[in-house]
Protein backbone atom coordinates (compact mmCIF):
# COMPACT_ATOMS: atom_id res chain seq x y z
CA UNK A 1 0.00 0.00 0.00
CA UNK A 2 3.00 2.35 0.41
CA UNK A 3 4.07 2.27 -3.25
CA UNK A 4 6.06 5.45 -3.92
CA UNK A 5 4.67 6.08 -7.41
CA UNK A 6 1.07 4.93 -6.86
CA UNK A 7 0.12 4.52 -3.18
CA UNK A 8 -2.62 2.01 -2.50
CA UNK A 9 -2.39 0.62 -6.02
CA UNK A 10 -3.34 -3.00 -5.35
CA UNK A 11 -6.61 -2.00 -3.71
CA UNK A 12 -7.64 0.41 -6.47
CA UNK A 13 -10.95 -0.77 -7.90
CA UNK A 14 -12.10 -1.62 -11.40
CA UNK A 15 -15.70 -2.67 -12.00
CA UNK A 16 -16.22 -2.65 -8.23
CA UNK A 17 -13.35 -5.02 -7.37
CA UNK A 18 -9.82 -4.27 -6.16
CA UNK A 19 -6.94 -5.25 -8.41
CA UNK A 20 -5.76 -7.71 -5.77
CA UNK A 21 -9.02 -9.62 -6.13
CA UNK A 22 -8.54 -10.02 -9.88
CA UNK A 23 -5.07 -11.43 -9.30
CA UNK A 24 -6.19 -13.86 -6.60
CA UNK A 25 -9.10 -14.98 -8.75
CA UNK A 26 -6.69 -15.77 -11.57
CA UNK A 27 -3.98 -17.57 -9.61
CA UNK A 28 -6.58 -19.73 -7.89
CA UNK A 29 -6.74 -21.50 -11.27
CA UNK A 30 -3.08 -22.59 -11.16
CA UNK A 31 -3.57 -26.35 -10.94
CA UNK A 32 -0.19 -27.36 -9.50
CA UNK A 33 -0.18 -24.77 -6.70
CA UNK A 34 -1.42 -25.96 -3.32
CA UNK A 35 -1.97 -22.68 -1.49
CA UNK A 36 -2.00 -18.92 -1.98
CA UNK A 37 -0.45 -16.80 0.76
CA UNK A 38 -0.48 -13.01 0.76
CA UNK A 39 2.85 -11.92 2.28
CA UNK A 40 2.27 -8.34 3.42
CA UNK A 41 3.84 -6.12 6.08
CA UNK A 42 3.30 -5.15 9.68
CA UNK A 43 2.66 -1.55 8.57
CA UNK A 44 -0.60 0.09 9.58
CA UNK A 45 -1.35 1.02 5.97
CA UNK A 46 -1.35 -2.68 5.02
CA UNK A 47 -4.04 -3.51 7.54
CA UNK A 48 -6.58 -3.10 4.72
CA UNK A 49 -4.93 -6.04 2.93
CA UNK A 50 -5.12 -8.20 6.05
CA UNK A 51 -8.78 -7.30 6.53
CA UNK A 52 -9.50 -8.15 2.88
CA UNK A 53 -7.80 -11.54 3.30
CA UNK A 54 -9.77 -12.22 6.47
CA UNK A 55 -13.07 -11.46 4.73
CA UNK A 56 -12.23 -13.73 1.80
CA UNK A 57 -10.55 -16.54 3.77
CA UNK A 58 -7.20 -16.00 2.03
CA UNK A 59 -4.14 -16.99 4.12
CA UNK A 60 -2.08 -13.93 5.03
CA UNK A 61 1.33 -13.47 6.60
CA UNK A 62 2.78 -10.22 7.95
CA UNK A 63 6.49 -9.50 8.06
CA UNK A 64 9.12 -6.79 7.55
CA UNK A 65 8.44 -4.06 5.00
CA UNK A 66 11.96 -3.51 3.64
CA UNK A 67 13.53 -6.91 4.29
CA UNK A 68 11.17 -8.71 1.92
CA UNK A 69 13.54 -11.69 1.74
CA UNK A 70 12.95 -12.32 5.44
CA UNK A 71 9.21 -11.88 4.94
CA UNK A 72 9.20 -14.48 2.16
CA UNK A 73 11.30 -16.97 4.07
CA UNK A 74 9.24 -16.59 7.25
CA UNK A 75 5.99 -16.92 5.29
CA UNK A 76 7.25 -20.03 3.48
CA UNK A 77 8.32 -21.71 6.71
CA UNK A 78 5.14 -20.71 8.53
CA UNK A 79 3.06 -22.40 5.81
CA UNK A 80 5.41 -25.39 5.41
CA UNK A 81 6.12 -24.72 1.75
CA UNK A 82 8.65 -26.89 -0.05
CA UNK A 83 8.44 -24.91 -3.30
CA UNK A 84 7.76 -21.19 -3.56
CA UNK A 85 6.11 -19.45 -6.52
CA UNK A 86 6.85 -15.75 -6.29
CA UNK A 87 4.31 -13.37 -7.84
CA UNK A 88 4.23 -9.63 -7.18
CA UNK A 89 0.94 -8.00 -6.31
CA UNK A 90 1.09 -5.37 -9.06
CA UNK A 91 0.34 -7.93 -11.80
CA UNK A 92 -3.47 -8.33 -11.78
CA UNK A 93 -3.62 -9.70 -15.34
CA UNK A 94 -1.23 -12.58 -14.75
CA UNK A 95 -2.20 -15.64 -16.77
CA UNK A 96 -2.57 -18.80 -14.63
CA UNK A 97 -1.51 -20.98 -17.55
CA UNK A 98 1.83 -19.17 -17.66
CA UNK A 99 2.32 -19.57 -13.92
CA UNK A 100 1.48 -23.26 -14.37
CA UNK A 101 4.00 -23.59 -17.20
CA UNK A 102 6.85 -22.09 -15.15
CA UNK A 103 5.91 -24.12 -12.09
CA UNK A 104 5.72 -27.35 -14.08
CA UNK A 105 9.15 -26.67 -15.57
CA UNK A 106 10.54 -26.64 -12.04
CA UNK A 107 8.48 -29.56 -10.70
CA UNK A 108 9.34 -31.76 -13.67
CA UNK A 109 13.05 -30.90 -13.46
CA UNK A 110 13.59 -30.24 -9.76
CA UNK A 111 16.79 -32.28 -9.73
CA UNK A 112 18.20 -30.13 -12.54
CA UNK A 113 17.24 -26.57 -11.55
CA UNK A 114 17.40 -24.38 -8.46
CA UNK A 115 15.43 -21.49 -9.95
CA UNK A 116 13.01 -21.20 -12.87
CA UNK A 117 11.43 -18.01 -14.18
CA UNK A 118 10.07 -16.50 -17.38
CA UNK A 119 12.04 -13.26 -17.14
CA UNK A 120 15.72 -14.13 -17.04
CA UNK A 121 15.43 -13.29 -20.73
CA UNK A 122 12.25 -11.32 -21.16
CA UNK A 123 9.84 -12.46 -23.89
CA UNK A 124 6.53 -12.31 -22.00
CA UNK A 125 4.79 -9.00 -21.30
CA UNK A 126 5.87 -7.34 -18.09
CA UNK A 127 3.12 -8.33 -15.68
CA UNK A 128 3.41 -12.07 -16.39
CA UNK A 129 6.53 -12.43 -14.21
CA UNK A 130 6.73 -15.75 -12.38
CA UNK A 131 9.61 -17.14 -10.32
CA UNK A 132 9.83 -20.64 -8.81
CA UNK A 133 12.43 -21.96 -6.38
CA UNK A 134 12.63 -24.50 -3.55
CA UNK A 135 12.63 -23.53 0.11
CA UNK A 136 16.23 -24.69 0.52
CA UNK A 137 17.43 -22.08 -2.00
CA UNK A 138 15.29 -19.37 -0.41
CA UNK A 139 16.83 -20.30 2.94
CA UNK A 140 20.35 -19.92 1.54
CA UNK A 141 19.50 -16.42 0.42
CA UNK A 142 17.84 -15.61 3.73
CA UNK A 143 20.92 -16.69 5.69
CA UNK A 144 23.63 -15.33 3.39
CA UNK A 145 22.36 -12.25 1.53
CA UNK A 146 23.61 -8.96 2.96
CA UNK A 147 23.19 -6.42 0.13
CA UNK A 148 20.11 -4.19 0.63
CA UNK A 149 18.83 -4.88 -2.91
CA UNK A 150 19.04 -8.62 -2.28
CA UNK A 151 17.04 -8.30 0.93
CA UNK A 152 14.43 -6.02 -0.65
CA UNK A 153 13.88 -7.88 -3.94
CA UNK A 154 14.09 -11.49 -2.68
CA UNK A 155 15.59 -13.26 -5.69
CA UNK A 156 18.60 -11.28 -7.07
CA UNK A 157 20.84 -13.24 -4.68
CA UNK A 158 19.79 -16.35 -6.61
CA UNK A 159 19.68 -15.33 -10.26
CA UNK A 160 22.84 -13.22 -10.13
CA UNK A 161 24.82 -16.30 -9.15
CA UNK A 162 24.48 -18.50 -12.20
CA UNK A 163 27.77 -20.14 -11.27
CA UNK A 164 26.24 -21.37 -8.02
CA UNK A 165 22.55 -21.88 -8.73
CA UNK A 166 21.19 -23.76 -11.73
CA UNK A 167 18.86 -21.39 -13.58
CA UNK A 168 16.24 -22.03 -16.25
CA UNK A 169 14.25 -19.56 -18.33
CA UNK A 170 10.80 -20.24 -19.80
CA UNK A 171 10.37 -18.26 -23.02
CA UNK A 172 7.34 -17.36 -25.13
CA UNK A 173 7.47 -18.32 -28.81
CA UNK A 174 7.77 -14.64 -29.81
CA UNK A 175 8.99 -11.46 -28.18
CA UNK A 176 6.10 -9.64 -26.48
CA UNK A 177 8.29 -7.81 -23.98
CA UNK A 178 7.21 -4.37 -25.24
CA UNK A 179 3.92 -4.83 -23.41
CA UNK A 180 3.73 -3.37 -19.91
CA UNK A 181 0.81 -4.80 -17.91
CA UNK A 182 2.03 -4.08 -14.41
CA UNK A 183 0.74 -1.31 -12.15
CA UNK A 184 3.32 1.17 -10.90
CA UNK A 185 1.92 4.53 -12.02
CA UNK A 186 -1.45 6.15 -12.67
CA UNK A 187 -1.03 5.59 -16.41
CA UNK A 188 -0.31 1.91 -15.78
CA UNK A 189 -3.54 1.71 -13.80
CA UNK A 190 -5.44 3.48 -16.59
CA UNK A 191 -4.31 0.82 -19.07
CA UNK A 192 -5.14 -2.08 -16.75
CA UNK A 193 -8.56 -0.55 -16.09
CA UNK A 194 -9.20 -0.24 -19.84
CA UNK A 195 -8.18 -3.86 -20.45
CA UNK A 196 -10.36 -5.23 -17.66
CA UNK A 197 -13.36 -3.14 -18.69
CA UNK A 198 -13.00 -4.27 -22.30
CA UNK A 199 -12.56 -7.98 -21.70
CA UNK A 200 -13.58 -9.12 -18.21
CA UNK A 201 -17.41 -8.73 -18.42
CA UNK A 202 -17.65 -11.13 -21.37
CA UNK A 203 -14.61 -13.31 -20.67
CA UNK A 204 -13.59 -13.34 -16.99
CA UNK A 205 -11.15 -16.22 -17.58
CA UNK A 206 -9.29 -14.29 -20.28
CA UNK A 207 -5.78 -15.33 -21.27
CA UNK A 208 -2.64 -13.43 -22.17
CA UNK A 209 -3.43 -14.12 -25.83
CA UNK A 210 -6.85 -12.50 -25.40
CA UNK A 211 -5.17 -9.33 -24.15
CA UNK A 212 -2.65 -9.42 -26.99
CA UNK A 213 -5.64 -9.58 -29.32
CA UNK A 214 -6.99 -6.34 -27.84
CA UNK A 215 -3.75 -4.59 -28.74
CA UNK A 216 -3.81 -6.00 -32.26
CA UNK A 217 -7.30 -4.60 -32.74
CA UNK A 218 -6.56 -1.28 -31.04
CA UNK A 219 -2.83 -0.40 -31.11
CA UNK A 220 -3.61 2.96 -29.48
CA UNK A 221 -3.69 1.08 -26.17
CA UNK A 222 0.11 1.08 -26.32
CA UNK A 223 0.19 4.85 -25.94
CA UNK A 224 -1.45 4.76 -22.51
CA UNK A 225 1.70 3.82 -20.61
CA UNK A 226 4.41 3.40 -23.27
CA UNK A 227 6.38 6.28 -21.73
CA UNK A 228 6.56 4.70 -18.27
CA UNK A 229 10.03 3.50 -17.31
CA UNK A 230 10.57 0.57 -15.00
CA UNK A 231 12.08 1.65 -11.69
CA UNK A 232 15.85 1.25 -11.92
CA UNK A 233 16.11 -0.61 -8.63
CA UNK A 234 13.49 -3.18 -9.61
CA UNK A 235 14.55 -6.79 -9.98
CA UNK A 236 14.53 -8.79 -13.20
CA UNK A 237 15.45 -5.96 -15.53
CA UNK A 238 16.82 -8.17 -18.26
CA UNK A 239 15.26 -7.64 -21.65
Amino acid sequence: MTSTRLPGKIMKEVLGKPLLEYQIERIQRVESADEIVIATTWGDTDRIIVEYCDRHSIPCFRGPEIDVLSRYYEAATAFHADVVVRLTSDCPLIDPSIVERVLRRYLDHSLEYDYVSNCLTRTYPRGMDTEVFPLRVLEEGYREATAPEDREHVTPFIYRQGHRFRLSNVAYFKDCSRHRWTVDTEDDFTLIRQIIELIYPSRPNFTMEDVLGLFERDPKLFTTNAHVEQKKNSPLLRG
